[in-house]
């Protein structure tokens, strides 16, 4: 879908941006409400809950670290919810109903299946619910549903959730707004990555060194940390002599990125460089 503007309009009952909030979107028939946890009765006594609609819970999977949702759809939001007080991981909740009361049982069913997919296309996030039941529309109706999956794309990180937003945004050119992917090559390795607006993304295929530098766990210690922590995720694996990216890896920062792909401190201002066709 070809991306567009959008005013959103946010509401914060309590001033505080963090707390229960609502937002909307002009000329959009759909309205989000999101809380944290520690809200949760005050968003249930929320009158949009009464309606139809989608929801999406996330938190921490308290064994792994990482971060895990649930993606849901009810006719009554508010007693699908109540059920989910027993599940422990998530700490936020975001609500997406209609205000015209036009979403039927169909339509969130639909809508939960895309919701799902495009998750787990992007990987930020561990599904609690990887199935949905799923729903059959007209080509009208699938028509109209896209555009309220394109709309709550657009509100989730204004929202505070990055549960749809790609890692990598694509290399399309510069003349798209995307960045050109840059290289950073050291002792045979090979990276291409791209700025984000959270730090460095590094595309799945580039390659790392395999040992780390001999003073790197006395200087930079927390590179040897990274670097096993990716490893034993296994985001970087062992192949032909180098550690291989097995997926789209987001870092703070360049430096971060670089330095993993050294196995030792660099200076990702320095190292990222752009790819000329006699480096590829």
């Amino acid at each position: 879908m070809t991306i567009t503007s959008a005013t959103i309009t946010l509401y914060l009952p309590r001033g505080d941006a963090k707390s229960l909030r609502t937002a909307e979107i002009s000329n959009w028939s759909g309205k989000a409400v999101a809380a944290p946890r520690t809200e949760i009765d005050d968003l249930l006594a929320r009158e949009e809950l009464e309606k139809s609609g989608v929801y999406i819970l996330t938190g921490t999977d308290p064994n792994s670290g990482s971060p895990r949702a649930y993606i849901g759809e009810a006719e009554v939001i508010r007693e699908r919810l109540k059920q989910h007080k027993s599940k422990e991981f998530w700490v936020s909740a975001i609500v997406f109903v209609s205000k015209d009361e036009n979403l039927t049982k169909a339509h969130v069913r639909y809508l939960e299946g895309c919701l799902i997919s495009e998750a787990i296309q992007v990987g930020r996030f561990t599904l609690e619910n990887s199935q949905a039941s799923g729903s059959k529309l007209p080509e009208s109706g699938r028509a109209d549903m896209n555009v309220f999956l394109y709309r709550i794309q657009q509100l989730l990180p204004v929202l505070g959730s990055e549960l749809l937003v790609p890692i990598a945004p694509g290399t399309s050119g510069a003349a798209s707004g995307v960045p050109i992917a840059l290289v950073c090559r050291v002792k045979g390795a090979r990276a291409l990555g791209q700025p984000t607006p959270d730090g460095f993304v590094v595309f799945k295929g580039s390659t790392a060194v395999l040992l780390e530098r001999p003073a790197t766990a006395k200087r930079q210690p927390y590179i040897i940390t990274l670097r096993k922590e990716l490893i034993s995720n296994g985001i970087l694996a062992d192949s032909d002599g180098f550690l291989v990216f097995t997926k789209d890896t987001e870092f703070s920062s360049p430096s971060a990125a670089a330095s993993v792909i050294h196995g030792g401190g660099a200076n990702g201002l320095t190292e990222w460089r752009t790819e000329r066709p006699t480096d590829a």
